[in-house]
């Protein structure tokens, strides 16, 4: 459906309409849940900050199925985690306010009931078990919130990942002994993030490979790479068919993790889209084919701080090391959307050629079936060393395959191009 502008104020980009109303359906249901009968009088102050707690811990297996990597509800609809991850973002920040609305009115109560009244203090009352376990719950749960926001995880993301994880669990355990009407919801809730957790992430979608580190030439930037035949698979929705040995999609993204280069490092997982082409879909166990597809496995790291400056330092004396990948993740939307189109036009700014080229493979590789729409791609780069990041060879390769290619000189040298101009040349040639 049509997607609005971004809003005025705050130049925020909005989701699509049938996003944005899905969205407030939830948001009115909620509301409806909180107001429905609440007479509207300080008397049944209590009553309604106790409706907003219970909506919170309703909310929270929704809340937990939506953060999930591996969950139901994309099998049923279709749509991806990338897809649904704006539900998940918008269920939390209303189960916070819920949060809020339940702490402070606790609070009032406190303050205009009879407990203060007969000398309990504020201190006294916060130190009774159940309103402490609720605060430190409020607590966690808003320390959780606060460090998701984007200009958190962009500038920390190592301690985003560490306290997304153990505030979670944390959160759930106080929230389990702060009143046991919750425990059903918290238990399925805690269930959902073990089983994603530990028997997907850890154990079904998980596989360790033999790397190679290179560093490249602008002396910032590691090619993580690793290449096997595929096996054949007895189904495609057998559990061993899940991992990467198995191949992937085009801008699939897998998590990361290089033991070998500390101890903490070992329990950490960073997102990377996959910057090779994706391999031909394998067959299976009872129809194997004469050629046994191949998979050529590429990550583009740019160096910045914590884990990424540390595996730069370690690919400078190891050029090989064993890494542990998680995954593949990914939607379909991108290049359904392009496959879809007369013309394509695909423009890539520095190291979202990641995210660029395995499209373009798949949109102009010889063995694709689908005819294929007049591909246009613009590709910005830095400096003169970024560009050898995707190899000349396989630029060619491209072109000659029909890609029309346009890559001005790096910014450093000539400025920012005119990226309109550049769109509104190509726009009016195809309508011409």
């Amino acid at each position: 459906m049509y997607q609005p502008k971004p809003l005025m104020l705050v130049n925020r980009a909005l989701p699509s309409n049938n996003v944005s109303l899905v969205v407030l359906a939830f948001v009115g249901l909620n509301i409806f849940y909180n107001l429905y009968k609440i007479p509207f009088d300080m008397e049944y102050l209590l009553v309604f900050a106790d409706r907003a707690g219970l909506m919170f811990v309703a909310n929270l297996p929704l809340l937990y199925l939506f953060a999930a990597k591996n969950q139901p509800i994309k099998w049923l609809t279709g749509y991806s985690y990338e897809s649904l991850n704006i539900f998940h973002r918008r269920l939390g920040e209303l189960m916070c306010f819920d949060a809020f609305i339940h702490f402070a009115g606790i609070l009032v109560v406190w303050w205009d009931g009879p407990l203060q009244h007969l000398g309990l203090t504020l201190i006294q009352f916060l130190s009774r078990k159940l309103i402490l376990l609720g605060f430190l719950t409020f607590i966690a749960y808003k320390f959780i919130y606060f460090t998701s926001l984007g200009s958190f995880r962009q500038r920390w993301y190592e301690l985003f990942l560490f306290l997304h994880v153990t505030l979670q669990v944390t959160a759930l355990v106080l929230l389990w002994f702060h009143h046991h009407t919750g425990r059903p919801y918290i238990g399925i809730a805690l269930g959902i993030f073990l089983i994603d957790r530990l028997l997907f992430r850890l154990s079904l979608k998980t596989t360790t490979l033999n790397a190679t580190l290179r560093v490249l030439e602008d002396g910032e930037t590691i090619l993580v790479s690793s290449n096997w035949d595929i096996p054949p698979t007895s189904h495609v929705l057998s559990p061993s068919a899940q991992t990467i040995q198995h191949g992937w999609a085009p801008t699939d993204h897998v998590f990361l993790t290089i033991p070998s280069l500390s101890r903490t490092h070992a329990i950490q997982a960073h997102p990377y889209t996959i910057f090779s082409g994706a391999p031909p879909r394998t067959t299976t166990a009872s129809s194997p084919t004469t050629t046994q597809p191949h998979a050529w496995f590429t990550l583009l790291i740019r160096a910045q701080s914590g884990f990424t400056r540390t595996l730069l330092h370690h690919a400078h004396t190891h050029p090989t090391t064993p890494i542990r990948i998680d995954g593949p993740y990914g939607s379909p939307h991108a290049l359904q959307t392009l496959e879809s189109s007369s013309t394509a036009l695909v423009i890539a700014g520095g190291s979202g050629i990641a995210v660029a080229f395995p499209l373009l493979w798949a949109l102009l590789a010889p063995q694709s079936p689908d005819p294929e729409p007049k591909v246009r791609f613009l590709w910005i780069t830095h400096t003169r060393a970024h560009r050898a990041w995707l190899l000349p060879e396989r630029l060619e390769e491209l072109c000659r395959w029909g890609l029309d290619a346009c890559v001005p000189l790096p910014t450093e040298e000539a400025g920012r191009p005119d990226v309109a101009g550049v769109v509104r040349g190509w726009v009016e040639g195809a309508e011409g």
